[in-house]
Formats: structure tokens, sequence, C-alpha cells
């Protein structure tokens, strides 16, 4: 596959499936870790999140995380439940590989010898911009973690995941994926949070705490996984980030940090709302259709403080003080419906033991 950021830029990059387990990045935090297993099972639940924009699409790629990001967590939400055996996985989930290579990734991160049994459930929203595969594996981590004592931290836990990031394969393999880390940080503090590069967390802060929540998800042919997610991601919108990504980091540093110190909704609003026109955020949302874009300025006209595409969609996220039946009343005629109502999670992971 060709990957193309401007005119001197021309790459090729052959996507090489791998079994599970196999090319582990352990980033060399093992060190003199104590591991104490637990009897009995652990729970961790992650939240979802809504991906607003990348920085920079030619800053990271399948085989380098990082790109950085803005996106905050959702009071939807996956959960992993893990209890210590003496050897082996035993894994219960429809997406076996994904939850297979990391679990060894952590295993061989702490070198443990020994097993896991492991439970999970998600919030079944797969592949629309909602962060499902990042949340489910934060979950497994800080499941995997507690069982063990907890000799990683939440960033140890956090980069991992970044440095690992895979999905499945048709055949049951698993493949090198893009991540920003924008999900699982959110996911793991809750609110909204800005990443630079490498997956370091730049900024975070409360959002929106009183307000409604409303997704919609609109029909299209265009997928949002896959070889069209890589030719998307890596060829227009890499060019087009060229063009704005000095712009994108100039709204995010001096006029959303300073919406969100001042809980200011329909500022922060009036920022994604731009940025949604700009650099590679033009380019996953006009994968979809310019219909999406007729839809969401609809809405914005409305007079709804907060309307923008999750990550490649095509999940529209609305927050707003509106109620349900007023944003119903709104979307229903543009051929919308509310697909989930929920709130902003400012509290972020939260572990059972």
């Amino acid at each position: 596959m060709k990957i193309r950021g401007g005119d001197l830029d021309l790459v090729e990059y052959e996507f090489q499936p791998f079994k599970p387990g196999e090319y582990v990045h352990t980033l060399g935090f093992a060190g003199d870790c104590q591991l104490s297993p637990r009897t009995g099972k652990v729970k961790a639940i992650a939240p979802g999140r809504i991906h607003l924009t990348v920085l920079d699409m030619n800053r990271f790629a399948p085989d380098r995380p990082g790109g950085g990001g803005v996106g905050f967590a959702l009071q939807i939400y996956c959960s992993a439940e893990v209890e210590c055996t003496e050897s082996g996985l035993e894994i219960d989930y429809s997406r076996e590989p994904i939850i297979r290579h990391f679990a060894e990734v952590y295993k061989k991160t702490v070198h443990y010898d020994g097993g896991f049994r492991i439970s999970i459930s998600d919030h079944e929203k797969k592949h629309v911009g909602l962060g499902s595969t990042g949340s489910v594996l934060l979950a497994l981590g800080h499941a995997m973690n507690a069982a063990l004592g907890s000799p990683l931290n939440a960033e140890q836990i956090r980069l991992l995941i970044g440095h690992n990031y895979v999905e499945e394969t048709e055949d049951g393999q698993v493949a090198r994926g893009f991540e920003t880390g924008v999900g699982p940080a959110a996911a793991t503090y809750g609110g909204m949070v800005i990443t630079g590069d490498e997956l370091a967390v730049a900024y975070r802060h409360s959002f929106a705490d009183d307000k409604n929540v409303f997704i919609a998800i609109p029909p299209t042919l265009a997928s949002s996984a896959g070889r069209a997610e890589f030719d998307l991601l890596m060829n227009r919108a890499r060019n087009l980030d060229y063009q704005d990504r000095e712009l994108k980091a100039y709204l995010l540093l001096m006029d959303l940090i300073p919406a969100l110190e001042r809980g200011d909704l329909k500022k922060i609003g009036d920022i994604i709302w731009e940025i949604e026109f700009r650099g590679s955020k033009r380019a996953e949302v006009e994968h979809h259709g310019f219909e999406i874009y007729r839809q969401m300025s609809l809405l914005r006209e409305a007079g709804l403080e907060f309307v923008g595409m999750s990550s490649v969609g095509p999940s529209i996220a609305i927050v707003t003080e509106w109620s349900r039946d007023a944003v119903a009343g709104l979307i229903e005629p543009l051929g919308l419906e509310i697909a989930i109502e929920t709130k902003v999670n400012n509290e972020g992971l939260k572990i059972y033991q």
C-alpha cells in the first residue's frame, strides 16, 4: 500500500499479519517487577471515547504510535474480568486474537509465567468511532495488572497498549493498527484530553459534566476499518495535515484549553466545528460523503452547542443542554436517530477487586 503525504513524500507500506503474541514491545518496563497473584476475580471498567481529531497524521503509522489529538470519555463502558490460573489463556470474547495478543504482551512485560481466565464485555458499537478496541484493551490491561498486585502503573499500561496496538485479520492473526493515544488517555483519566506525539498526555480537564451527550450513527457505505481506513488516513489525510497542522495545534492551545478552563461549551463547540473543516478531519468527514457535513451544519444552525464527528466516523457526537425530546425532534427530519444517550465520563477507569 502506498502512502503519499506530499509531492516529495511517497513511501510503500506492507502490512505483515502475525500470530498473537509475536513482535511484542515490552518498552523495558519489567525491571524488578514483584508479582503478587491474587485469588479470585478482578474487574476493570473503562469508558468509551469520542476522538475529535488527530493533530498530525504525518507523525504516526501502523508501526509508529503518535500524531497527537483531542477527545473525551463517555459514560458507555467496556469491562474485563480476569482471574489468575496456573497456565494458558482462557478467553471469552468474540475478538479473541486482539485479547490474546495483549495478554501475551503484558505477560512478557512483567515476566509472568502463569495464565489468565479472561471475560470481556464491550459496548457493542464497533468501528463507528467510539473506541471499543482501545477501551477493551485498557480494561484488560488494568484487570491483569491488578490481578498480579499492580506491578505497572497506569501510564505504563497506556504506553504498552499504544506500542502494541493491533487489529485482527480474517484468518485469526493480527496486524499493527493506528494509535494516537487519545482513547486510552481519555478512558484512563476521564474528561477531555489533548495528546502530543509519542502518546504524551499534554492536557486533561473535566468537560461538560452536567450536559447531555447524544450519539447519532448515520448510515454510510464507506468503511471505517481495514484497508479503507488505511488508504484514508495515510494518503489524503496526511496531505491535508501538512497544510493545517499548525492551525489545529494553535486552536487547541490558544482557544480550546482556555475554553475548557472556563467551562464554555459554546466556545468549545465553535473550535471543534472549525476543526471539522481542517486537515485530516476534513478527509475523515468527506470519506462518508458531504451528506454528513450537511447534517452537522443544520444541527449547528439550529443552535446545538457542540457537534462533531468522532474519529473516522460515522458517529456524530452532540453535547448540549437540550433534552432528548428536543434533540430527537431536530435530528429525525434529517434521517438521523439517537443511537446512544449518555454523558461525559470525567472520572476515568475503575477497578474492582
